[in-house]
């Protein structure tokens, strides 16, 4: 299991980006150290992550 590791490290770049700008728009206060936030908070941002890269990936089939 690769749980917490990215498995192509030049990606971490930008999905730190893509995690801080979902985090943003979701108002929820992303950090280095994010231990005071809920798992509701987390979780709402990782599924928004999910749904928007599924999406574009079903974009790029057509």
């Amino acid at each position: 299991m690769t749980r917490g590791r990215t498995l192509v490290p030049e990606a971490k770049q930008g999905l730190y980006k893509f995690r801080t700008e979902i985090a943003n728009e979701l108002g929820v206060p992303f950090s280095e150290y994010n231990g005071h936030l809920t798992s509701r908070q987390c979780g709402s941002v990782g599924g928004e992550m999910v749904k928007r890269m599924v999406e574009q990936y079903e974009r790029n089939l057509k």
